[in-house]
């Protein structure tokens, strides 16, 4: 499949010449380098799946250390709280997706990577809240996965705006900032959660997940090119004996999650569905050892996670890592 073109959807204004593919490159290793360095706060708008939400951020990196807290502002006062990627305390519950927003501490852009699988395009110049910008266009080089339009800020080179688009140029998802400063000082109590914020245990504590002492029976005999296993994990089930098992999914921009637990019938129907940018695809899978039921989670189109969920087999995976 040829990728769609993604520049009519800019506007006209901001269009230039298109740069050669390594001044792209020079860009996305510019963010790579400023979203493991720069600090900053603003507020910023959501978009996906026909919602709309608002929300502000403070976002601090100092000695290596990142911690960022989010605060929604419609309706009630929805936050979370994240030490190096990982979720300290939440308050209600963040308009879906949120969680999947970019995560400076929780991925490497490999740029030499990245480009086996996106063509990489500066597309023009664009003005994002007041501040100057790069357009930078990733296409799909096939239909595993979707384009991105970033906007980057040309003082520090961080994402002020990210377009997540269809293989036929439709909007799944729009992150855009309203009002950015990139403080490299902030104030402490802006990054200190509310009572409300509720603290959510440890993962190195808590008794429910464990990291296996060896890799699971479970592999995929299937996956779209350049994506890699990156984590895999086990945890019992609450509400039966069985155990659940977590295999996350990556190309270095995008990720995927794929769950498999046992089931002792049929007894959940089949799920292909789509919310947004987000597929989820449940199958039963049958193996030497039962009745198992597959969900595949992500960012990827629906037919992608359920070509993935239908190749998940039960044995060695020692050659298909």
């Amino acid at each position: 499949m040829r990728a769609t073109p993604l520049l009519p959807l800019l506007f006209s204004g901001w269009l230039a010449a298109p740069a050669y593919a390594d001044d792209a490159q020079d860009l996305l290793k510019r963010l790579a380098q400023a979203e493991q360095q720069q600090s900053f706060q603003g507020t910023f708008v959501y978009e996906r799946n026909g919602g709309f939400s608002t929300h502000r951020i403070w976002h601090s990196v100092e000695q290596g250390k990142v911690r960022e807290r989010l605060l929604q502002l419609d309706g009630s006062a929805q936050e979370i709280l994240r030490v190096d990627g990982l979720t300290q305390c939440v308050s209600g519950t963040l308009v879906t997706g949120l969680a999947n927003l970019p995560d400076p501490s929780g991925r490497v852009l490999d740029v030499r990577k990245l480009s086996a699988w996106y063509d990489m395009q500066v597309a023009g110049k664009s003005r994002v809240a007041g501040r100057a910008a790069t357009i930078l266009v990733m296409s799909p080089k096939d239909q595993h996965r979707y384009g991105v339009e970033l906007h980057l800020d040309d003082e520090t080179g961080m994402t002020l705006k990210s377009l997540l688009l269809s293989e036929k140029g439709q909007l799944l998802e729009r992150f855009q900032f309203t009002e950015y400063d990139p403080s490299q000082s902030l104030d402490e109590r802006s990054l200190q959660a509310s009572a409300d914020c509720k603290s959510l245990p440890s993962p190195r504590n808590k008794p429910a997940t464990q990291v296996p002492s060896k890799p699971v029976a479970w592999h995929a005999e299937w996956l779209p090119p350049g994506f890699e296993l990156g984590n895999e994990s086990v945890r019992k089930d609450t509400g039966s004996s069985g155990q659940v098992i977590s295999l996350l999914y990556g190309d270095g921009l995008t990720r995927f999650s794929v769950f498999i637990e046992p089931v002792a019938a049929k007894v959940a129907p089949d799920i292909r569905t789509q919310f947004g940018p987000t597929a989820v695809v449940s199958r039963h899978l049958s193996s030497a050892q039962g009745e198992n039921m597959v969900t595949v989670v992500g960012e990827i189109p629906v037919g992608t996670a359920e070509r993935i969920a239908l190749s998940m087999r039960h044995g060695d995976a020692a050659g298909a890592r």
